[in-house]
């Protein structure tokens, strides 16, 4: 067995422990064993009572009493067959994460089963509460108070994400343009990255800035992350305000000012379905889409992850659970956000390859509205993952053999799923997952500038299947490294990604591809270790206000990317080249070269199938 593929100890411990897979079909028949007359199995209802027996007639009333339930009594301990709750049909609020350990898993090849048994969607984890008393404040908008100390950084109306009240307007619901541009103060100060100078006469003397952030595409000539943080304070006289944290990258590059908008004030809460929060105060204002707060309901975040899947380490996974059809609604975002560290060694923690620190999340963002951390055969099948602050699924650093199937997330904040190994050349930790049959739509609303339908890092043999990815900033699909990794540190092999449909990518970014690969296995001789196949792409053209002139690309292979097997692609219309890469892949029956055969395509298998259990006919 080769360096590139060898399971670590980790991974052989997380294996140990699962004796049996069960599959999906199986789990969602909540079939059981021959002569498992005795398995247990509770119900919860939104109208239940923790007090009552957990029965069908006399429900408990939260997830966390059935947890318990198992966890006290030790039930899983000697199980012979699966163990169910059942979650009724309704709303359940959760104001604080429901946390799974090593103590909840299934035990003797069986699994510990959460279930929505009305259907799927139909039990809906709602990590929000109605903000209510609501007084009129004055053209059309309304205010109420909320507890400032647990503020919230989005919003939602009838099940529909807020705009935080902003300027320039933005053109429509589903755009991020229209944008100011900063501009280079003074010769010497064109490396800063908490400086932000704009055009003279862009900003208004009168507008209140005191509780505003802003969201920035730094970089100036290039458009590929944004951040967005607070301000300290502003000059009008000088056009230039004071950020609280550093940008990823500096506001103008190669003479190039950055593209931004500013949000949070009040000043600028003129348009329908746009919210301004006073922190200070304890208040939220909000101007209703319909003109009048009757019959509306306003959501604010509870959570930033409803659901936290953590064993005790990546020796004692969590395992053999499964979520299987639940509804995942509401979670918050964060008061600033930017894309790893600046440099180098900034985590602070020495390692083989500190380069990777710019790479990940920073830890106050290794997060998502289901969070996963040391876990092994963790299903989530026929989920409906919607409206979330950040992520949709976040699979930090030790996890494996995680099966996210059937489901459909809509409305996220960030990536719709992000897997995050540890630091290459330092263990193999994160493997063996499964994405098929998912329907991932609107990403990136909060983070468009790195956002993923899906994006893998540092994990490999992986099987991306029947993935249909629509509306993004950014990327489609993404698998990264880094270029200075080499080859036996890596471990991104073993990757399928097949019957893909990508549309409505790059709509705000460039230097992209809607199917993107970043520093994969650089080091000659690049032999074949990831395959693509049956690829469909739909036109990748951003916003006008796009400065970057690497364009938007159908298929990037960046900084390397090597070690590609790649057919049956076809790609719409981009602004750069449908393909680009180092010539060291294997490319066959591709539409940007000749002699491409559609009859060789599948069509009527790629993107979801007809067994999707979500209606999306017609987005």
């Amino acid at each position: 067995m080769s360096k590139r593929t060898r399971r670590t100890a980790f991974s052989v411990v997380a294996g140990m422990v699962v004796t049996a897979l069960v599959t999906v079909a199986a789990v969602q028949l909540n079939t059981q064993p021959a002569g498992a007359a005795d398995c247990k199995t509770f119900w919860v209802a939104p109208n239940g009572d923790d007090a009552a027996k957990g029965t069908e007639r006399e429900p408990w009333k939260t997830v966390t009493r059935a947890r318990d339930e198992i966890r006290n009594k030790r039930l899983n301990d000697h199980q012979n067959c699966d163990i169910t709750v059942n979650l009724k049909a309704g709303d359940y609020p959760v104001t604080s994460s429901i946390d799974f350990g090593q103590q909840d898993s299934g035990r003797n090849g069986h699994r510990v089963v959460y279930r929505s048994v009305d259907g799927p969607g139909k039990a809906n984890l709602q990590g929000a509460e109605e903000l209510t008393g609501w007084t009129p404040y004055k053209d059309g908008i309304y205010k109420t108070s909320f507890d400032k100390s647990k503020p919230f950084y989005t919003l939602f109306e009838d099940g529909k994400r807020a705009t935080n009240a902003r300027y320039p307007n933005r053109a429509t619901d589903d755009t991020w343009a229209p944008y100011l541009t900063s501009i280079l103060y003074q010769e010497d100060k064109m490396d800063v990255h908490n400086w932000l100078w704009g055009k003279p006469g862009d900003w208004d003397p009168n507008w209140d800035m005191s509780q505003a952030s802003v969201t920035i595409w730094s970089g100036g000539s290039w458009s590929w992350f944004t951040d967005t943080i607070p301000l300290l304070d502003t000059n009008f006289k000088k056009t230039q305000t004071t950020l609280k944290y550093f940008t990823r990258f500096a506001m103008v590059n190669s003479r190039g000012g950055s593209r931004y908008y500013f949000q949070n004030s009040l000043s600028f809460l003129d348009q329908p379905g746009e919210y301004y929060v006073d922190f200070k105060g304890g208040e939220v204002y909000y101007k209703p889409r319909a003109g009048t707060m009757d019959g509306v309901k306003v959501m604010r975040p509870t959570v930033k992850t409803v659901l936290n899947l953590a064993g005790k380490s990546p020796q004692d996974r969590l395992h053999d659970v499964t979520f299987d059809g639940l509804g995942v609604q509401y979670s918050d975002f964060v008061s600033w956000y930017r894309v790893g560290w600046n440099a180098p060694g900034d985590s602070g923690v020495e390692h083989k390859y500190p380069e990777y620190d710019r790479q990940i999340e920073l830890p106050r963002n290794q997060f998502g509205a289901i969070t996963l951390t040391n876990t092994s055969n963790i299903d989530l099948s026929r989920m409906h993952i919607s409206n979330t602050g950040y992520t949709g699924v976040f699979m930090l650093y030790a996890n494996d053999h995680t099966r996210i199937t059937d489901s459909l997330l809509e409305n996220i904040g960030n990536d719709g799923i992000k897997v995050e190994g540890g630091w290459p050349g330092e263990g193999d930790l994160t493997n063996h997952h499964t994405f098929s049959n998912l329907f991932i739509d609107h990403i990136g609303e909060l983070v468009p500038g790195d956002a993923a339908g899906i994006e893998l890092m540092d994990t490999g043999n992986n099987t991306v299947t029947n993935v249909e990815v629509k509306h993004s900033a950014r990327y489609g699909i993404s698998l990264e490294s880094r270029p200075e990794v080499q080859d036996p540190d890596q471990y991104e092999s073993g990757n399928t990604f097949k019957y893909i449909k990508l549309e409505e990518m790059g709509l705000d970014s460039g230097d992209m591809g809607a199917f993107y690969t970043y520093g994969v296995d650089n080091q000659e001789p690049h032999p074949i270790q990831n395959t693509v196949d049956q690829m469909v792409i739909g036109d990748v053209i951003p916003d006008p206000s796009m400065p970057d002139a690497g364009g938007t690309r159908g298929v990037h292979m960046d900084a390397g990317g090597c070690g590609f097997a790649i057919s049956n692609v076809q790609v719409g219309k981009v602004t750069d080249q449908k393909y680009q890469s180092y010539k060291c892949n294997t490319v066959s029956n591709v539409d940007w070269e000749a002699g491409f055969d559609t009859s060789k395509m599948e069509y009527d298998k790629i993107g979801v199938l007809p067994t999707f259990p979500y209606d999306v006919a017609g987005r």
